[in-house]
């Protein structure tokens, strides 16, 4: 799976968790509090999406990750091990 499949999935996440937001604006090099979510919404993003593709990574992991970017590198890691 790509970093590009991998980011498509995210913003699916996104959009179920905010409905409202543009997703046409939304880059890798955006964080996820800048696009609007907030501290549970970020944590649900990141479960979906883990769950969507079927891996487990620690939350702690992502504690560092400035944007979405990294979110996607964490997880490229992980689905590709």
């Amino acid at each position: 799976m790509s970093k590009e499949e991998i980011f498509e999935i995210i913003k699916e996440n996104i959009l179920d968790i905010i409905p409202e937001l543009d997703l046409s604006e939304v880059t890798m090099k955006d964080s996820l509090k800048e696009i609007g979510a907030n501290s549970v919404d970020r944590a649900d993003i990141i479960m979906f999406t883990m769950e969507s593709l079927n891996i487990r990574i620690p939350m702690v992991k992502f504690g560092n990750a400035a944007n979405i970017g990294d979110i996607v590198d964490i997880m490229y890691e992980a689905k590709n091990e």
